[in-house]
C-alpha cells in the first residue's frame, strides 16, 4: 500500500526537531518514538524532523540513525513530511547518510555545511550541489554555526536557491538581521529554529518554525504559528511569552556538573518523560543525565506552563 507524498517544496508551519528516545541500554526506544510522533501529529504539526540537533544527530550511530527514520516514516505514513538530518564532516559521508534516509522513505534530508575542515563559501556551495545531485529527495539547508563553525550566508543561500540545490532553509544562526536578508534575497521557504523569537521571525516572513521546545509543547507552537498566520499578533505574543518561560527548562542543569547540550536535551527529555511521552529520559554518550533535583525543577516549570501528562 503506497502512502501519500507530502509536498516538501511548500515546507511551512511547525516542524519540530524531535528528540531521539533511548532505552536504558542506549538503543532507540521505538515505542516512545511512536508516542512522540503521535503526540506531535495530534497537536497539528506540519512536519517532523528526526536526526536534528535536538535528536542528538552528532552522537547517533548508524543503527540509531536508521531506526529513527524508519519509525518516523512508518508512523507518520505520509500525513506530513518527514525530514531526516544527514550531518557529517564531509560530502561523501553525508551522501551515504542521505541515501540511507531516502531508502527508508524520508521525504527530505537536512544538511549542514561540512565541519571540522573550515570550508570556504565556494566549498560549501559545492557540498550542497553534490548532495543534491546524488540523492532523489529534496535537500533542506541547515544553518547552525554554533555547532558547525561555518555560516550559510545570505549569498550562499541565495546561490543554492537559484541553483535549486536546496528547497528550504532551517535557520538556527540566532542572527535575525542575516535571516531577514535571506528572506529578501532567496526565493525559498526559510524556517526559524528560535524558540524565543518565533513570533518575530514569522513577522519578518519566516515560512515556519523548527523549535526544539516543540517536543515538549507542540500545541503551543501550533497556536503561535496559527495566530500569526491569522493576523492575531497579540495572541501570538502571549503564547510566545508563555513558551519563553517554559524554555527555562534548558538551563535547569548545574553547569558545574554537565555541559549545556546535556542540560538542554536532558531538559527536553525529562519534560517528555514527566508528561508520559517517553519511557526514559536517557541521552546518548557522552552526555550525562539530569539529577532528581533538576528533574523536580522541570516538573515545576511544566506545572507553571499548564502542562500535565499527555
Amino acid at each position: 500500500m503506497s502512502h501519500p507524498v507530502p509536498d516538501v517544496l511548500a515546507l511551512h508551519g511547525v516542524v519540530p526537531p524531535l528528540v531521539t528516545p533511548l532505552d536504558e541500554h542506549g538503543d532507540v526506544d521505538r515505542r516512545s518514538l511512536e508516542r512522540l510522533l503521535g503526540f506531535q501529529l495530534e497537536a497539528g504539526v506540519d512536519g517532523v524532523f528526526v536526526g536534528g540537533s535536538s535528536g542528538e544527530i552528532a552522537l547517533l550511530d548508524g543503527r540509531q540513525r536508521r531506526a529513527v527514520v524508519e519509525v518516523a516514516a512508518g508512523t507518520v505514513a505520509g500525513a506530513v513530511p518527514v525530514l531526516a538530518g544527514v550531518v557529517d564532516t564531509g560530502t561523501r559521508r553525508v551522501i551515504e547518510h542521505a541515501r540511507d534516509a531516502a531508502r527508508l522513505r524520508a521525504d527530505a534530508v537536512v544538511v549542514t555545511a561540512p565541519f571540522y575542515v573550515q570550508p570556504h563559501a565556494s566549498e560549501i556551495v559545492a557540498h550542497f550541489r553534490h548532495v543534491h545531485a546524488a540523492v532523489d529527495v529534496p535537500v533542506v539547508a541547515y544553518d547552525i554555526p554554533s555547532a558547525v563553525g561555518a555560516r550559510l550566508t545570505p549569498g550562499v543561500v541565495g546561490e543554492l536557491a537559484e541553483a535549486k540545490a536546496v528547497v528550504a532553509l532551517k535557520d538556527s544562526s540566532g542572527d535575525l538581521a542575516s535571516f531577514r536578508e535571506i528572506l529578501r534575497q532567496a526565493d525559498l521557504p526559510a524556517l526559524t529554529g528560535s524558540e524565543l523569537l518565533a513570533d518575530t521571525a514569522l513577522g519578518l516572513g519566516a515560512a515556519g518554525l523548527v523549535p526544539g521546545l516543540g517536543n515538549v509543547d507542540p500545541h503551543g507552537y501550533v497556536r503561535l504559528y496559527r495566530a500569526m498566520r491569522d493576523g492575531d499578533a497579540g495572541a501570538a505574543r502571549a503564547e510566545q511569552d508563555r513558551l519563553a518561560a517554559l524554555f527555562r527548562i534548558v538551563s535547569v542543569a548545574d553547569p558545574g556538573r554537565i555541559g549545556f547540550t546535556a542540560g538542554a536535551l536532558g531538559g527536553f527529555k525529562a519534560a517528555l518523560a514527566l508528561r508520559g511521552v517517553l519511557a526514559c529520559p536517557a541521552t546518548n554518550l557522552p552526555l550525562l543525565p539530569l539529577n532528581e533535583t533538576e528533574t523536580r525543577t522541570i516538573a515545576a516549570h511544566l506545572a507553571e506552563a499548564g502542562l500535565g501528562e499527555v
